[in-house]
């Protein structure tokens, strides 16, 4: 009797362990599906930018695409056909989208500039390079902050399926569609949890990307190491967290709304299973995603400007302080007004639609093509 109890709990045992390592590889495998669609949708944006430049300057984009397969053979690989003429092509309209938030950009404080008068004043002031200022915090972040929100968020809406269904089964029936209210909270959650883990990088990026370099093109923070370095030497270790407040309250409602709206489509427009098959999933998500990623950032930005505000104060160069959240959006409203917390807005819808479409394409279709293997 008692070797039979033995051999009973001995065979449980091996069953959760089994259960374990599989949760933990398919964990692993979705972490590095979604850091890889990060990568990716980095890369893809060069198109979406070249087909903007190409309207500005009445340029063919056919012909800009046989510049391109004449001498690259890149789209043999992914299907993006310009894509290596510049991997990080969107960081320019983001440096100026950031210095549109902050204010920081040699005008008068907080002053009000255009699109090309940034532009202009970032050539000059620190040449063709000050473009892509913060680039490599941005790619640096990109990959463990996006490896976490998509892993992450599958794990939450499983938790959240069985215990809204009651069983990881009925779940799984229900191919784990659930309710607004649940694809938001777990997309919340997914936010908060990669944000927390990502911040310094956030806060390294926003400080090299949303202030311009002083007279002679003198630079207040000269890459990562440095910035990070310079902002605990002369602020303390705490300051690297500085903004990480409206960054959380704010990573909540925008990943909620990017998977909220993202699994409130699919519940309105279900799976055909008769015509299913993995160009039409990963349609679905690329369509999907691009619709959660323009209502995420249209409901969010104004907040995303307030932590930008509260990330540079303190910094080099930077006389604005703030006693908190709540005063920096009350004194900034008091002094221009609500127009202010939407500067940059549509550069962001431009760079945001896109890159989130292919977020959730990319991911959707390196799950498909890795299972199996972990």
């Amino acid at each position: 009797m008692s070797s039979a109890a033995s051999s009973s709990n001995l065979q449980r045992k091996q069953t959760v362990a089994a259960q374990a390592a599989h949760g933990a590889a398919e964990m692993t495998r979705r972490m590095i599906c979604g850091g890889l669609a990060g990568m990716i949708a980095k890369v893809s944006n060069v198109f979406h930018l070249m087909n903007l430049f190409a309207g500005y300057f009445d340029v063919s984009m056919r012909s800009m695409n046989s510049i391109c397969a004449s001498t690259l053979t890149f789209s043999e690989v992914l299907p993006f056909r310009c894509d290596p003429v510049v991997v990080t092509a969107t960081n320019p309209l983001d440096r100026i989208r950031m210095l549109s938030q902050t204010g920081e950009h040699g005008s008068a404080s907080g002053a009000k500039a255009s699109s090309l008068q940034l532009y202009r004043s970032i050539i000059r002031n620190e040449g063709i390079m000050g473009l892509w200022a913060g680039n490599g915090a941005n790619l640096l972040r990109v990959f463990p902050a996006k490896s976490i929100v998509f892993s992450s968020n599958d794990f939450y809406r499983g938790c959240c399926g069985y215990l809204y269904y009651g069983s990881s089964q009925k779940n799984s029936e229900q191919s784990g569609s659930l309710p607004l209210f649940l694809s938001f909270l777990s997309g919340g959650l997914a936010g908060i949890t990669a944000t927390a883990a990502t911040y310094p990088l956030d806060l390294a990026r926003g400080r090299i990307t949303g202030k311009l370099a002083g007279p002679g093109g003198k630079k207040y923070y000269k890459g990562i190491a440095n910035t990070m370095i310079v902002t605990v030497r002369e602020e303390g270790f705490k300051a690297l967290y500085k903004g990480i407040t409206p960054t959380l309250l704010g990573a909540m409602p925008y990943e909620g709304i990017k998977f909220g709206t993202v699994g409130i489509l699919e519940r309105i427009f279900p799976k055909d299973h008769d015509t299913e098959s993995k160009s039409y999933n990963v349609t679905r998500k690329l369509i999907f995603g691009g619709a959660g990623g323009v209502m995420a950032s249209l409901i969010t930005y104004p907040n995303d400007t307030v932590r930008r505000l509260l990330q540079l104060q303190g910094s080099k160069g930077t006389t604005e302080h703030f006693e908190g959240y709540w005063d920096c959006v009350r004194k900034t409203y008091g002094k221009y007004g609500i127009e202010r917390f939407y500067r940059g807005g549509g550069l962001n819808i431009v760079r945001m639609a896109p890159n989130t479409a292919i977020q959730f394409g990319s991911y959707e279709l390196l799950k498909q093509l890795s299972a199996g293997y972990f």
